[in-house]
């Protein structure tokens, strides 16, 4: 029977399925759940789509589950074209669109709160399809995959897709003692062969080749790389230039696209780690005239464009850079990052699945399902940045990323390309390259909200069955032994280190922790200086006024300038437009600033001057220009400027002091053999330190996740969500906020500060707990009014209670509020145009993605109060956000 419904199934298929295709099908038919770990491109949809087919043949729903919106948009077209408009839904959190349908796409997002507030609609539900369901190893949405796999009734079965994972034997164990009977499919060949290409000196040679039995890094490329690195340090030499290798540059992005052309490896993407990046890329090509299209293919893609986008305003179409964006598409070139708005997006989808785009410059958001597959891929730089800092990309990123190279169906073979890198040694890369360990980790951790929906739907003995039943428990347990043989052998070790730190003259372990505090004390100090020089220049800037002469000492200029305007950006960050010596304008932030400068005071005591250079707001004609840098070398500013002494700097020098004292009088500090001693020292240390964290890792394994769900019970009761293992009405509410701030959120909704707000200040608000910066430095915004100031200033004040609470339990779970877009939701909300509210500091994709996850809030809002004044705010405060190309954004 269950054959029988395969391959009834697999015949409307114009291809042939492969083995381990008709092998999922099977198990469904049979009443399994299934888990297909398979290569990117490899057709593990088509397991999902028979789990749809079989819940229609059965009378019954199933769900399709992906973890982006966007996802979410290309699914339910696809089902919509397979099953008709009639039988598919659409839940995206801010787009509903039929969801009583038998079949729905949605966010796993949205499952889990259907779920937890026990809808209607899980009625009759046979099947839940979790696309990329590796995705729950993601740190900060991870855990939504084991709540549904978790919290899903039993008779739900579940079709589990996800890239290649090294322990998918072990995930599937998981699910099948959590769910009963689950099979897991394994497929780690790929359909179209891909080939790995080192780009070196201008051509292209193969990254490994045969020998023997196996395949091994290509040896050309190691002599290459050899020759290459010579001839550049003898040019350098023929220069003048250090005798060191310098950095290589990498080849012309144009040059690259030409060079995929001539070679028939079209159509390809691009990856640039970098939207700035991927931007800069097209406008490259288009200067260089690369052109990839013909007559009758510009006609096409200009006229599906120009439909796709008849529905914007004209005048948002000219802010977001259309002309410049068609103009490239037309020549078969485009972006495709977080920065653009969806339509845009999807056009360059569409038009690239179509064969109509030829090269897609993308950023790594590209690699997670979205279906562009490509002929070749390029990696411009095997480095990324994680916000924080540049890190390698692991073996997984590399294998999702050029798994999109070879069209099934298409290509014969499928290309990934490597150019030659500046910092990273070929036999690196070939690792990275033939690297196939990327192990699925848990990311699971009990939050308010996760904590409020237990009680409110389980006995405490079952809330902590269900938290023990997680997956990351399941991988604890298994752990533990290894780590504790790992302590012991350490600690065979660090006996031995120690003695051989042994010292006649004292007690040397005592020495090395009186260096180590000497070491700590002068690093805090430097950090204290560094950041009080940073301070120091952020007032500078807050307090600058045209006509003030400053010495400044930073990358861009050194020596005195004239400031001719200062201002705010839309963040709320002071800037100043400055005036050189040499009449050179330039514009400096707290970044570029470097060291505080030094004030002089104004250029000029002529007064009329003065009030001519503030009324011109740094816009200066030739004539002034000059007279205002004449006027600059009256004043002396050789003289380095003194920094401020900082509050508490004689006690830290003190401390400092002492400390070194101590170092100095200890008899070790005299003995002859005492650096020989200090390497074992060190030795010692580092490995004690790495005992500590083992023993920190085993207590965290072993305190289950049920002893942190107690700890966060303990919180919630302080602030009165709970009545033994009840919910109050407190505690209802937050169970229908699903934020990473959502205690925060409902304590500020509980005490009535939301309240007397208009839609355009309530929106404003909002924003402060959703918004977070991209990169490493907070984004620091204005808070439009009066009103929002006060409360923002209590929330802040409510976060740090929380956070002490927090502490005291050991737990930190609240991020806090954020207030960089609070004034641009402001602005829009209350009807400013896109290029008012855009300006320089919005991308129009960031721009909308906040509007979006600001209008999700909102609505989460309005199901948990029941004040109808307030439950109208939210309302206009929802419309006055998603208007325009805010509510336009393709399917969602």
């Amino acid at each position: 029977m269950s054959t029988r419904l395969a391959y009834q199934f697999a015949s409307g298929y114009p291809f042939a399925l492969d083995p381990f295709q008709i092998e999922g099908l099977e198990g469904l038919a049979r009443g399994e759940s299934v888990l297909v770990s398979a290569p990117t491109g490899s057709g593990k949809t088509v397991v999902g789509e028979f789990a749809v087919w079989l819940a229609l043949r059965e009378g019954g729903k199933a769900f399709y589950t992906t973890p982006l919106k966007a996802l979410s948009n290309q699914k339910f077209g696809d089902l919509s074209t397979l099953h008709g408009v009639d039988k598919v839904g659409l839940l995206t959190g801010d787009n509903s669109i039929n969801p009583q349908a038998p079949v729905v796409v949605m966010t796993t997002e949205v499952l889990r709160n259907m779920i937890y507030e026990r809808s209607e609609l899980l009625q009759d539900l046979r099947f839940v399809i979790l696309d990329e369901v590796h995705y729950l190893q993601d740190r900060y949405r991870g855990a939504v995959w084991e709540e549904v796999i978790i919290h899903l009734p039993l008779d739900v079965k579940l079709v589990s897709l996800s890239a290649t994972l090294s322990n998918a034997e072990e995930f599937a164990d998981w699910l099948q003692t959590l769910r009963g009977p689950t099979r897991a499919i394994i497929e780690e060949s790929r359909v179209v062969e891909l080939r790995h290409h080192y780009l070196i000196d201008g051509s292209l040679y193969p990254m490994f080749v045969v020998e023997g039995d196996e395949q091994i890094p290509n040896p050309h490329i190691r002599l290459l790389e050899s020759r290459s690195n010579w001839s550049e340090v003898r040019r350098r030499r023929r220069h003048g230039g250090p005798r060191a290798a310098s950095k290589r540059r990498m080849p012309r992005r144009p040059d690259l696209a030409e060079f995929l052309r001539d070679a028939g490896m079209l159509p390809a993407i691009y990856f640039i780690f970098s939207r700035k990046g991927c931007d800069a890329a097209v406008a490259q090509c288009l200067r260089d005239g690369v052109d990839l299209t013909n007559h009758s293919q510009r006609h096409q893609i200009r006229e599906y464009a120009e439909n796709r986008c008849a529905y914007l305003d004209p005048r948002d179409l000219d802010v977001l850079g259309y002309p410049e964006w068609l103009e490239a598409l037309t020549s078969g070139i485009a972006a495709h990052h977080a920065g653009l708005i969806p339509v845009f997006k999807e056009t360059v989808e569409e038009l690239f699945k179509a064969g109509l785009v030829r090269l897609v410059f993308a950023t790594e958001t590209l690699s997670l399902g979205i279906n562009m597959p490509a002929r070749t891929v390029l990696i411009e730089s095997l480095n990324k940045f994680t916000g924080e800092r540049h890190e390698m990309l692991t073996p997984g990123q590399f294998t999702q990323l050029t798994g999109r190279a070879g069209r099934r169906g298409i290509d014969v073979v499928g290309h990934a390309v490597v150019p030659q890198q500046p910092d990273i040694p070929f036999r690196q890369i070939a690792a990275l390259a033939s690297t196939r360990s990327y192990p699925l980790i848990s990311s699971f951790q009990p939050s308010y909200n996760m904590a409020t929906n237990l009680v409110r739907n389980y006995s405490r003995e079952e809330a902590e069955h269900l938290l023990n039943s997680s997956f990351a428990q399941y991988r604890t347990d298994r752990d533990v032994v290894v780590v504790e043989q790992l302590i012991d052998r350490n600690e065979a070790y660090l006996a031995s280190y120690r003695e051989r730190m042994r010292c006649d003259r004292g007690d040397f372990e005592r020495y090395w922790e009186l260096r180590e505090q000497l070491l700590r004390l002068e690093r805090s100090s430097i950090l204290r200086e560094e950041s009080d020089e940073r301070n120091r220049s952020r007032n500078a800037l807050a307090a600058a006024q045209p006509g003030q002469v400053w010495t400044v000492r930073s990358a861009k200029v050194r020596g005195p300038v004239v400031i001719i305007g200062a201002e705010r950006s839309k963040r709320g960050d002071p800037r100043v437009t400055v005036l050189t010596t040499s009449s050179k304008v330039i514009r400096l932030g707290l970044n570029e600033l470097g060291r505080a400068p030094k004030v002089y005071g104004n250029v000029t005591s002529d007064g009329d001057l003065l009030i001519n250079l503030r009324s011109r707001g740094g816009h200066l004609d030739h004539g002034l220009r000059r007279q205002l840098a004449a006027l600059l070398s009256r004043y002396d500013t050789s003289s380095p400027a003194e920094p401020e002494p900082a509050q508490g700097d004689e006690a830290a020098l003190n401390e400092i002091e002492v400390a070194r004292s101590k170092v100095i009088q200890h008899p070790c500090h005299d003995c002859v053999d005492r650096d020989r001693h200090a390497q074992w020292a060190e030795r010692a240390h580092r490995l004690q330190k790495e005992n500590d964290g083992l023993r920190k890792r085993v207590m965290a394994k072993t305190e289950t996740l049920s002893r942190q769900f107690e700890r966060i019970l303990g919180v919630l009761d302080e602030y009165g969500y709970l009545e033994g293992f009840n919910l109050t009405e407190k505690g209802w509410s937050l169970s229908r906020i699903y934020n990473e701030n959502d205690l925060l959120i409902s304590e500020a909704l509980s005490r009535g500060w939301l309240k007397d707000l208009d839609p355009a200040e309530l929106a404003a608000l909002v924003t402060v707990f959703v918004y977070e910066s991209r990169g490493p430095y907070e984004v620091v915004g204005n808070l439009p009014t009066a009103a929002t100031k006060k409360i923002f200033g209590k929330i802040v004040r409510l976060t740090e209670r929380i956070r002490r609470s927090e502490a005291r339990s050991g737990l930190d779970m609240t991020r806090g509020p954020q207030t960089g877009f609070a004034a641009t939701a402001y602005e829009w909300c209350r009807g400013a145009t896109l290029e008012e509210v855009l300006g320089e500091d919005w991308s129009p994709g960031d721009f909308i993605r906040s509007c979006k996850q600001t209008v999700d809030l909102l609505s989460q809002l309005q199901q948990a109060v029941d004040d109808p004044a307030l439950d109208k705010a939210l309302t206009e405060a929802m419309e006055g956000l998603n208007r325009g190309v805010v509510a336009y954004s393709g399917v969602a």
